[in-house]
């Protein structure tokens, strides 16, 4: 099947609606309204992928429309700067990605208000990222642990719970919590806000901006099994609002984590407020229209399908690489049996496969080490890589692809000679490497400097543009090297869960 640039999902609609909803909902409240951000604000690429023709800067166009309206608030656990938790795409940790998320604001013409570090115990690495923040004049709040959560809520809505963190200083009516991923603590900054607010007089209310699931798609359309695999390591599931059910008789969708927690929130909520809650299910908190920008449902539903065996793919190797439990891979694994996927139905795995089996087959591998690679260009055409004492499977397969895209011919070489022995040169007798062949980031580099005395070089140079939002699959886990290479090109890659190599440590 080839990959087409159709796309399934219409931008601007879903834009114009969730705008209105939006102010729909500021409108509702008399002073000022928190809403929390639900996934990724800033590139967004699950989105992306799934609904192929959303932006995954949409969010942030959204926000720039309603920048005279907004402050933001960022929140971060102690926690995950504590382990150093990575944001796969970017391969950047959280601590990290919450700077780079502020630096990416201020690039749209928006100032984050605030840095709260949520769940706050004094520990070592928190303390020094408020340092760093404070250093840098940015203003950065403690928020610690909630007395009495989840059980007492008398006690969580207290001067002692809630009350016991500092208010967060906001002027705009309306405020957006976000944070770098799921658990940053962005509902407790909310609510702690929302108690002090309602202390003050000031009616202030709670929202949640979402994309995934899309409640009012079914349970087991492709897009909300997707999200499932998306959050695999988290265990959540889609499931009937059973709350809205029950309240309007129409069924919807939500995540299990919100429609067990409704319960409690509606309680806490009413409790700050001192009256009834609005909101009677978990789908009636949330402001999400993207449905109303799907135009082509067979579009999405395939993308959807696809993403779920990338998602198989990262798991699997995640799960080799010991970041994940067993738990987690068998859940992938049912999904996968759920929706009746199989890991070559991915165009670009059984090419990539074969690269490694001819490279076996010729000898001409790396000190007894065979690996493929293979790139589905935007036109359907599948290119194909392979390693050798030069160059890693994956330098291969660049080289290859820029080749034929700019109609260059397959044998020609692009790197010097001279310059690829003076980087092997460089790595074995000068830095004492044991990995010799180039990987991608150093092949990208070479190539820009051949590319000035090279029209060919230039030429293909030209032409890694072109590959930006191509499917890319590896018969190995890359190298650090690789991987960082593979990542400015801004591909969506996935590997089969092998080493490609006997040593235990890829990094030189």
């Amino acid at each position: 099947m080839k990959t087409t640039n159709r796309t399934g999902f219409n931008n601007e609609s879903y834009l114009m609606e969730q705008t209105a909803s939006i102010l729909e909902r500021v409108n509702r409240f008399n002073d000022k309204l928190y809403l929390e951000f639900g996934g990724k604000i800033l590139y967004d690429y699950h989105a992306s992928r799934v609904l192929p023709g959303f932006d995954p800067n949409a969010k942030m166009r959204l926000l720039q429309m309603l920048r005279e309206k907004i402050d933001v608030i960022m929140c971060i656990h102690a926690g995950a700067i504590e382990r150093s938790k990575v944001r796969a795409d970017f391969g950047i940790t959280y601590d990290v990605d919450a700077l780079k998320t502020i630096d990416d604001f201020r690039d749209w013409g928006i100032d984050i208000k605030a840095v709260v570090i949520t769940r706050f115990e004094n520990q070592a690495p928190a303390r020094a990222f408020r340092n760093k923040l404070e250093l840098r004049g940015i203003k950065v709040y403690l928020h610690y642990p909630t007395k009495g959560y989840p059980t007492d809520v008398d006690l969580i809505v207290s001067d002692r719970g809630y009350g016991a963190n500092e208010y967060i200083e906001t002027t705009k009516p309306i405020v957006i919590v976000t944070g770098p991923g799921p658990g940053s603590g962005k509902l407790a900054t909310c609510l702690c806000n929302l108690y002090h607010e309602y202390k003050k007089g000031v009616k202030a209310g709670y929202a949640k901006f979402e994309t995934f699931p899309i409640w009012d798609l079914p349970v087991d359309h492709m897009v909300n099994i997707a999200y499932e695999a998306a959050t695999v390591d988290l265990d959540d599931k889609v499931l009937i609002d059973e709350h809205h059910l029950k309240a309007y008789n129409i069924a919807t969708v939500n995540y299990n984590r919100d429609i067990e927690a409704f319960h409690l929130l509606k309680r806490i909520i009413e409790k700050i407020t001192g009256g009834q809650s609005m909101y009677q299910s978990p789908t009636d908190m949330g402001v999400n229209r993207a449905s109303a920008g799907i135009v082509d449902d067979a579009i999405i539903t395939e993308a959807s399908r696809q993403e779920i065996i990338r998602r198989y793919f990262r798991c699997s190797v995640e799960y080799a690489m010991g970041l994940a439990d067993r738990e987690t891979l068998d859940r992938i694994n049912m999904i996968m049996v759920k929706v009746g996927a199989k890991p070559e139905e991915r165009n670009v795995v059984l090419p990539s496969r074969q690269a490694a089996s001819d490279a076996e087959r010729t000898g001409k591998g790396n000190d007894g080490v065979f690996s493929g690679a293979a790139i589905e260009l935007h036109d359907g055409t599948i290119v194909t890589g392979k390693n050798s004492s030069l160059l890693h499977a994956s330098s291969s397969l660049i080289l290859n692809a820029a080749k034929h895209l700019a109609g260059l011919p397959d044998k020609m070489y692009l790197l010097p000679e001279a310059i690829i022995d003076s980087v092997k040169h460089l790595k074995k007798d000068i830095l004492n490497g044991k990995m010799i062949s180039l990987d991608v980031d150093e092949t990208l580099i070479v190539l820009g400097i051949s590319a000035l005395s090279n029209p060919a070089a230039k030429m293909a140079l030209e032409n890694l543009k072109l590959l930006r939002g191509c499917e890319v699959h590896l018969t190995h886990i890359p190298t650090p090297g690789d991987e960082a290479g593979w990542r400015k090109l801004n591909v969506n890659l996935t590997c089969d869960p092998e080493y490609s190599g006997k040593s235990l440590f890829l990094g030189g």
